[in-house]
């Protein structure tokens, strides 16, 4: 890992050769004698993004990287009259660079690459993203003790035990800080501010990464954590209160525990602005158009100034906050909120809208180069390509290869053991199937060899493998929340849509093993989160096991991952009450091995699900316009070029 570290200095300076002539910020040309124009800036969910590059495709991509990212700070500084940088988690992993650092404990000769390229850009606060503690507990420390800047965690206690009032637990970050802030104000005249920044987390880590956190950390409802230290917050002094919440927007009513709870933090009495972030998504836009409480023409959550920066990189948040002090203490008497990008769409190209800062790129090329050879290793061959443009619609090579690897790891695992005997099967879902990321965001494997980076576009996450016990009919509930992914067709119509897109697409398992069919005539068993909302409607249909209909009461041993087992994605009956098996090694580790062991692979889809049938009824989709090459592969000939879709993607048309 790098040992490079840059001043603040050499990045600004870097940083000032793609900087742009600016534009004072409205809320600073006018601010008068005691008012100041304070600008908070977001990154979130960076997942070790710092080159603008792509391990898995092995090439340059401009829609990612901090190093772009970086080359709109002087700008949006020069802007503002006063401004913050702050980052809302998910920092360490996420891509080839973060596994590869994953690979050896950081220390202060090598600091943690995400580090070595924030440490000179003048972050003042961060929190914990979930997926912090993907890689342990240890090497998080050892990764925290490189950053030049603080983290805060209301949420996260150490221990095993919640204590009755929040405020006395032990929590493993400081829950907050209370920053003192030189502002100049309208007349220039220099004005103190006291901000706190409280940090937040989804409290369904502790299910996610069982394996790393059980027995040593409990989380509590983010929620119910605000409303316990924000009043204490301001007893202590702050004038200002930022929420740095590692969670989305969810419009629904508010319950203990939920993931994505920014929308009701925003409602907690105290906090002024909520830094949100975990959906990959972008606030204010198009994307919460639809949720009460969500103003995305005024970036307000619950009246409250409220931003979501994307992720890898993608954009900055800005939330601008005309500032007054009287008094009484300081009042935001107007706000703005904007999350700017680093790239725009082009007949669906990436364009790049600005170009990489040098000093980040240098503060870790030796990372860089690094993860490049370590992603370029060969580890076996394979007979047929492996894509996953048609994954969503079809059985898929892509997920084949993985149902396949995880069934000979159980297999061999299960011997000698109690369910030796019992039949065994295989979940899988495809990670990369476009959506938010882009058309290009498919796997694309050419027949040949077949190198780390191809496992690891096959297999994103460093998930750790688990096999949990189901029944007959468990099988056929996890496959009808499976289903959720599919609109409700009306037979006989042509070109209905398809996919529900805000279904994500690693919640879209296949079960290898069993046999079965999807009626899409049916509407969806259960919601987005996994709640029943039809009893009566059956999806999946011609359920089998062996060429016989499946016995409900059949027991089952089922390969999946930590996540899944845990109870990520709200399948029914699938939590840690049914784990049987906890592997000691990765998902990912195990494609490595069973490639390695198989030296050549034939990934074919076995075709083990369906559609029923519906005459005269077709569906559309969008993919990427690559899959075109693929089409004479899918079994049956169903699946046509329908045209182009819309950002880049190509439509296609699926004859039922």
């Amino acid at each position: 890992m790098s040992s490079l570290v840059l001043s603040r200095r050499s990045f600004l300076t870097g940083a000032a050769s793609a900087a742009t002539v600016v534009m004072l910020h409205p809320f600073a040309a006018r601010a008068a004698a005691g008012q100041a124009h304070l600008r908070l800036i977001e990154t979130t969910d960076l997942h070790c993004s710092v080159y603008p590059f792509d391990y898995y495709a092995d090439r340059e991509d401009n829609t990612q990287g901090l190093a772009r990212t970086t080359a709109l700070i002087d700008a949006i500084r020069a802007e503002a009259g006063n401004s913050i940088l702050v980052d809302n988690g998910d920092l360490i992993q996420g891509n080839p660079l973060g596994d590869y650092a994953a690979q050896r404990l950081p220390t202060p000769e090598h600091v943690h690459p995400m580090f070595a390229a924030m440490n000179g850009l003048g972050y003042e606060m961060s929190t914990l993203g979930n997926h912090e503690f993907n890689y342990g507990l240890e090497f998080l420390e050892a990764a925290l003790a490189g950053a030049r800047f603080p983290f805060v965690s209301a949420n996260v206690v150490a221990g095993t035990t919640l204590g009755a009032d929040p405020r006395t637990d032990k929590t493993l970050l400081p829950p907050y800080r209370i920053v003192e802030k030189r502002l100049k104000d309208g007349a220039g005249a220099e004005q103190t501010i006291r901000i706190g920044f409280i940090g937040f987390v989804p409290p369904q880590i502790v299910d996610w990464d069982a394996a790393n956190l059980a027995g040593k950390v409990v989380t509590r409802d983010i929620v119910t954590a605000a409303k316990a230290f924000v009043p204490q917050m301001k007893e202590e002094g702050a004038d200002l209160i930022v929420a740095l919440a590692h969670t989305g927007i969810d419009g629904s009513p508010w319950r203990d525990g939920m993931e994505n709870a920014a929308l009701h933090l925003a409602g907690v009495p105290g906090i002024d602005v909520v830094m949100t972030g975990h959906q990959h998504l972008v606030f204010p836009g198009p994307d919460f158009k639809d949720v009460p409480g969500a103003d995305i023409a005024a970036g307000t959550l619950q009246g409250k100034p409220a931003v979501m920066a994307g992720f890898w990189g993608s954009h900055m948040g800005l939330v601008d906050l005309m500032l007054e002090k009287s008094d009484k203490g300081w009042t935001i008497v107007a706000h703005e909120s904007e999350a700017r990008p680093i790239f725009k769409r082009d007949n669906g190209k990436a364009i790049a809208l600005v170009e990489s800062v040098p000093a980040v790129l240098a503060s870790i090329k030796p990372d860089h180069e690094a993860t490049l050879a370590y992603v370029r290793q060969p580890v076996g061959t394979t007979s047929a390509p492996l894509f996953s443009y048609f994954a969503l619609v079809a059985d898929d090579p892509s997920v084949q290869i993985v149902s396949d690897a995880q069934l000979w790891y159980l297999e061999k695992m299960a011997k000698g053991s109690a369910y030796e005997g019992l039949p065994m099967l295989s979940a899988a879902a495809p990670f990369k199937a476009g959506g938010r990321a882009g058309p290009d965001y498919y796997t694309d494997v050419p027949a040949g060899p077949v190198a780390i980076r191809n496992v690891a576009d096959l297999y994103l996450y460093p998930n750790t493998f688990r096999a949990v016990g189901v029944t007959g009919a468990g099988v056929r509930e996890w496959l009808e929340r499976s289903a959720g992914l599919f609109r409700r067709i009306e037979p006989g119509k042509t070109d209905q849509p398809l996919i529900e897109s805000s279904f994500p697409a690693f919640n879209f398992d296949i079960i290898d093993g069993v046999t079965y069919r999807i009626d899409l005539s049916q509407p969806s068993r259960y919601d987005g989160e996994g709640k029943l909302v039809a009893p009566d409607a059956h999806r999946i249909v011609d359920l089998a096991y062996a060429g016989k209909p499946i016995d409900p009461e059949m027991k089952f041993v089922v390969a999946t991952n930590n996540y899944r087992a845990g109870g990520g994605g709200h399948f029914p009956g699938i939590g840690p009450d049914a784990i049987i098996f906890k592997g000691p090694d990765t998902n990912r580790d195990i494609i490595v091995r069973y490639i390695e062991a198989m030296k050549t692979i034939n990934p074919a889809a076995d075709g083990n699900w369906s559609f029923v049938p519906m005459p005269g009824t077709s569906v559309v989709f969008d993919s990427g316009p690559k899959g075109r090459d693929y089409l004479s592969a899918l079994k049956g000939g169903a699946v046509a070029y329908a045209g182009s879709g819309e950002n880049g993607f190509a439509r296609y048309r699926l004859a039922l």
